[in-house]
């Protein structure tokens, strides 16, 4: 990336990036933490006391931190942890969403040398029980709202399970706030600061089969991200008014290392709430906190979209878009730039290896309907079936090199997931892209059934099982519809069993059951009844024929309704 090469020394070293001949390399130290990257970095004496965080209540009311206080809540927490026994190398889940607690509870993690276990409050209990006891977790960070029509029956779902934390706790289990507030222990706590390749972070994301895995990074991962966090923000993170703010969840890489982390990283404040998106909410709190860089999937900046002209009813100071998760469409790059007139940099990756491709405006221009160019210190390549590099202008599988820089430390527990991963030299992603002859890729689908839909990855096989968990259902097939707003959604074909009605009472009660008991974001947005499936030679269900049928009438729909206009 030549482009780069404008930039000074000084520049340069913010970035983590070194030059090799005509490579960019991303370059740490061996003691990389996330805390001393992010909180640890701002306690001197001009800087700790700068806002960290700004949290607005359900009621309005808005409660602020500074770096100094996240530091002495985090010790607090930290040291309230070693009393109950756990330290360098155990799991701690959190489970507390776009909380305060969350963030500082990260910090206390990093000083004890433990393991974040990432866990999202959309998750329904049998997403959270398959989590909690596939990493065997003893200790439970979490909010009354998440747990309180879990607690009963707690005993019986989550095996591990020995300490449970919460504010205005029941018997048995501990008070968060104390925990957080509480110094009595602080003096006597030292921390155990932990390196670049130990364990940070255990995140659960759907794959293509199976139920979520557990993915495993490294402190490394935030030091590998930084010179493409810095490009996706246009290397403005540091301008002296930034308030960043997402509705991404923190339990996933876009509300925790595309967001939360890099804002602290530039020692700039985070604004967090508890409320749903929806756009008019995040217009308002946009306006309320003057919040400059967002974090926002293609879904959510295409429902600001509704709104024609929002400068014309809020006033905001909203400069900076990045995003991903999927494609981004040319025409929301276009309204994002013309109409909210903000810079937006789309980039690309998945949580096990990220930030491969993306956009910087300021140093190359963003064509609408690209992903971008590979970032530097990323060997990205587009191959066959048999790992064999195709030319430019040819489809071809987005892979990169077994030792990127971001990739994940491995799966927990899945080392077959992981070997899957493998093509010779390469990692794959199963996504196809196109490059043009000026090196951006351009994005094709997908190469296996995981499904995208409004930037969640979305494995079909989990829904599969919790609707043949259903007493009314024999069989069940679960792939992803074109849709133009969410990229895709998640379509259920189902064969019910013996006497039982194909009606829309049925598709309601198929639905609530996947919406309680998986998430919300996995429920059928659209479910087809079926007397039988075609079947593959070896007996399953053939969803390439399910899945072809669905994108023919979807290029079927898209045809008539330009003859139509």
């Amino acid at each position: 990336m030549d482009e780069l090469t404008t930039l000074d020394q000084n520049a340069l070293h913010q970035l983590n990036l070194q030059r090799t001949g005509d490579q960019w390399r991303i370059v740490w130290p061996d003691n990389t933490n996330i805390f001393h990257m992010t909180v640890g970095k701002h306690l001197t004496e001009d800087s700790r006391d700068n806002t960290a965080m700004i949290f607005e209540e359900a009621d309005g009311s808005v409660a602020t931190m500074t770096f100094a206080d996240v530091d002495t809540a985090s010790t607090n927490l930290a040291s309230s942890l070693q009393k109950l026994g756990y330290g360098r190398g155990d799991l701690i889940g959190l489970h507390t969403g776009q909380h305060p607690d969350t963030a500082v509870a990260h910090m206390a993690v990093c000083k004890l040398g433990a393991v974040a276990v990432t866990l999202s409050q959309l998750y329904g209990p049998q997403s959270l029980q398959h989590a909690l006891n596939d990493c065997n977790l003893k200790v439970l960070l979490t909010s009354e709202e998440a747990w309180g029509s879990l607690r009963a029956d707690a005993p019986n779902q989550f095996a591990h399970l020995e300490h449970v934390l919460l504010r205005n706790p029941l018997a048995g289990e501990i008070d968060l706030g104390a925990a957080l507030s509480n110094s009595s222990n602080a003096a006597s706590f030292s921390p155990d600061f932990v390196g670049a390749d130990d364990p940070a972070l255990l995140m659960y994301t759907s794959g293509s089969t199976g139920k979520p895995k557990g993915i495993l990074h490294g402190h490394r991962v935030l030091a590998a991200y930084t010179p493409s966090i810095n490009l996706f923000f246009d290397l403005a993170m540091e301008q002296t008014d930034a308030v960043y703010w997402s509705p991404s969840d923190w339990a996933w890489v876009g509300g925790l290392l595309d967001m939360l982390f890099p804002a602290w990283m530039a020692g700039r404040p985070i604004a967090t709430s508890l409320h749903r998106f929806n756009a008019d909410f995040a217009y308002q709190f946009m306006q309320r906190h003057k919040v400059t860089h967002t974090f926002l999937a293609p879904t959510a900046i295409k429902r600001l979209a509704q709104e024609k002209n929002p400068r014309d009813r809020y006033d905001l100071s909203l400069g900076y878009i990045c995003t991903g998760g999927e494609a981004l469409a040319s025409e929301t790059l276009n309204w994002a730039e013309k109409s909210l007139g903000v810079v937006c940099n789309e980039f690309y990756g998945l949580t096990e290896v990220n930030h491969l491709i993306g956009n910087c405006a300021s140093l190359y221009p963003r064509i609408p309907g690209s992903m971008g160019r590979a970032y530097p210190g990323h060997c990205v390549f587009l191959v066959d079936s048999d790992g064999n590099e195709v030319a430019d202008g040819e489809v071809g599988e987005i892979v990169t090199l077994a030792d990127s820089p971001t990739r994940f430390l491995g799966y927990l527990n899945n080392q077959e997931q992981e070997d899957g991963m493998r093509l010779g030299k390469y990692l794959r992603t199963h996504d196809l892209a196109v490059r043009d002859d000026n090196g951006y890729f351009w994005y094709k689908g997908r190469s296996d059934d995981l499904i995208k839909s409004s930037g969640f990855r979305i494995g079909p096989a989990e829904i599969e099982e919790c609707l043949l968990g259903h007493g009314s259902v024999a069989e069940v097939a679960i792939v992803a519809k074109p849709d133009a707003e969410r990229g895709s959604i998640v379509k259920a074909y189902v064969k019910l069993r013996a006497s039982e009605p194909q009606n829309d009472a049925m598709i309601d009660s198929l639905c609530n059951h996947v919406r309680t008991q998986l998430a919300g974001y996995k429920t059928p947005r659209e479910v087809e009844f079926v007397d039988d499936f075609v079947m593959t030679s070896s007996g399953k269900i053939n969803r390439r024929v399910l899945r072809e049928a669905e994108e023919k009438m979807a290029q079927a729909g898209s045809l008539s309704s330009k003859a139509d206009a």
